[in-house]
């Protein structure tokens, strides 16, 4: 017997097969992401902006992202790499929910097992943060949850393709119930999502930064003498305003540590372990020295290169109060975030080096993007072996015992920052008058100190450039040069001898391991 011809009871009773329409099926996963996003976003304001399952992702990401990668995010988009990463996660994000609707236009079950896999990754992340305890698993759970109910009913409410043809009122129905839906998850949303930010805003370290005002030490750096750069000629300025500093790091939202929350443990190879508050190192007489800091990430040219009066205290002060053992190697250096670095122990008790505690730029507490309330600063030394922001943890150890974020990624132990020479103005690719060209430039080599900057047009002879006044050894200078171009095009290279001798080398390195080399050069077209 044939379906037509089963009787009128037995024919109703039969299911009817149907699917989501394409595009509510890819909405619908869209949806439920952006609701666990959301929700997780929330519950994570009353644990730690950290907890929020998309920044624990996106962490994440960062930790596993290749060297030669993380290179080229931070020499292509400067200090918006993270605002790219977050972004491409976002698009990546959200066309996996999009395609996880779309498999389950015959039934949830696909989607619910997408959103599982999605939530158990971002529970993942979030347990493997240092810096986190267990009680932030709320927010990927509360995430997880929320993502699979509202799923479940957007997909129960969405509009089908029905098998048999007079199911318009139904189609109707549920493409009503379906917008009012979806526009109920939307406003949850962005409720819910803007409500995390308002309460994690509340733990916001502004206030505290403001609180402490003015910083003035006890021991202030030499003035800056009027002929330190050579501005009108298109140096940057000798000091870098605050705003303008450079500034990479691995946190994708500037960790908030209030001044009266913060702590420093130094322990380890010592023969005490001590415990620092801010006031305890507030409290002391306080030195400014002027220091040039170095990004191991900078080019050949490149702009990650900055200069600051820091004020703070001698770092060799309170490792002699703990004494350090015979036979330590490294200071082990933890971020609030656990970002962590490695000092050589010899560069940290230099006192001639002049390594510091840091708690203040120009004249003003750090800032919040520069490692309120306190970072360490270390002469002569790329970044991520000397600098570390945020910090709380010194534990004095050897190499063997312990390995920092970047040496795990087969960056060098030690790092001194190299000999370098950089053309200012003009810039590349510009047009200028034939004849006489005034060029200008910076160069460096801290803790070692510039002797001599050359320029040469061309494969030319090379020329000596006039030096700015030098501030101290642990500074960048400043250079200017006239050449004489005629008309045509021209390539303009620079390099500079520190006063150990060593002259720049031509030859062009890549940032990874230790730090770039090659000669600078711009090309000008004079007419």
């Amino acid at each position: 017997m044939s379906a037509s011809e089963l009787p009128q009871s037995e024919s109703a009773v039969q299911p009817q097969r149907t699917r989501l329409r394409f595009f509510a099926a890819a909405f619908t996963g869209v949806l439920a992401l952006a609701a666990a996003l959301a929700v997780g976003h929330l519950v994570a304001g009353f644990i730690s902006i950290n907890a929020s399952p998309y920044l624990a992702v996106g962490n994440g990401a960062i930790d596993l992202t290749p060297v030669e990668l993380k290179d080229f995010a931070i020499r292509t988009f400067g200090v918006y790499d993270k605002l790219v990463l977050l972004g491409g996660m976002a698009v990546v994000m959200v066309l996996a929910a999009a395609l996880a609707g779309v498999l389950s236009r015959r039934s949830p079950v696909p989607g619910t097992v997408i959103i599982a896999v999605f939530g158990l990754i971002g529970a993942f992340a979030v347990y493997q943060r240092p810096d986190l305890t267990a009680v932030a698993l709320l927010a990927p759970v509360a995430s997880l949850g929320t993502g699979i109910v509202t799923f479940l009913l957007l997909h129960r409410l969405a509009p089908r393709v029905w098998r048999e043809a007079n199911t318009d009122e139904n189609t109707g129905t549920s493409r009503r119930a379906f917008l009012i839906g979806g526009a109920g998850v939307v406003a949850g949303a962005g409720a819910a999502g803007l409500g995390g930010q308002l309460i994690s805003s509340t733990r916001d370290a502004t206030a505290s930064r403001e609180a402490i005002g003015k910083l003035v030490p006890a021991r202030t750096a030499p003035a800056i003498p009027v002929d330190a750069d050579f501005a009108k000629l298109g140096t940057p300025s000798f000091l870098t305003p605050n705003d303008k500093f450079y500034r990479v790091d691995t946190a994708l939202t500037v960790p908030q540590v209030r001044a009266e929350d913060w702590s420093l443990r130094l322990h380890g190879m010592v023969d005490r372990e001590i415990r620092y508050s801010y006031d305890d190192i507030r409290n002391r007489p306080l030195l400014e020295r002027t220091i040039t800091m170095t990004c191991v990430s900078n080019e050949v040219g490149g702009d990650y290169v900055s200069t600051s009066n820091f004020i703070g205290i001698d770092l060799a002060d309170i490792l002699d109060e703990a004494g350090v053992k015979p036979g330590s190697e490294q200071l082990f250096c933890t971020s609030v975030d656990g970002w962590t670095s490695g000092t050589p122990v010899a560069a940290a008790q230099d006192r001639d080096r002049g390594a510091m505690l840091a708690i203040g730029m120009n004249g003003e507490p750090l800032p919040l993007e520069h490692g309120f309330p306190v970072r360490l600063v270390t002469p002569g030394l790329y970044g991520y072996v000397s600098a570390t922001k945020w910090i709380v943890d010194i534990e004095v150890t050897t190499w063997a015992a312990r390995q920092a974020y970047w040496l795990k990624r087969s960056w060098a132990q030690e790092a001194p920052i190299k000999t370098q020479s950089r053309i200012d103005s003009h810039r590349g690719f510009a047009n200028v008058q034939k004849g006489k060209v005034r060029v200008a430039g910076v160069a460096w080599a801290q803790h070692t100190g510039i002797g001599k900057v050359e320029v040469r047009v061309d494969q030319g002879a090379w020329q000596v450039a006039d030096l700015s006044t030098e501030v101290n050894v642990d500074t960048w200078r400043m250079w200017w040069a006239e050449v004489d171009l005629p008309a045509g095009v021209h390539q303009v290279f620079c390099r500079a001898t520190d006063k150990s001798g060593y002259t720049q080398t031509d030859q062009r390195a890549g940032t990874v391991p230790d730090g770039a080399t090659g000669w600078h050069n711009v090309t000008f077209t004079a007419a």
